[in-house]
């Protein structure tokens, strides 16, 4: 829902939301990575998961494939003290 609120909106609304001026930015995707570096930017960071067939409690996949305030957490402040 995000992406398309940004994709449809209009350029100012993505500026206000998305500052072409702050690089630092971390991308969560539990899907897929695709399209997540338009929102990252180049120097950001991407989490998602880049492989399928997992089966487990969603618990489990969620700290396996690095969806835990705490990984994410350390995914940004590694970017910021970049």
């Amino acid at each position: 829902m995000f992406k398309i609120l940004l994709k449809s909106g209009p350029a100012e609304y993505r500026e206000s939301v998305l500052p072409s001026r702050v690089r630092a930015r971390v991308a969560v995707e539990a899907g897929t990575s695709l399209g997540g570096r338009e929102y990252a930017g180049l120097d950001g960071r991407i989490i998602a998961r880049r492989e399928f067939g997992a089966s487990a409690p969603h618990e489990d996949l969620l700290k396996q494939f690095g969806f835990t305030s705490e990984h994410i957490a350390a995914e940004a402040r590694a970017l910021l003290e970049k």
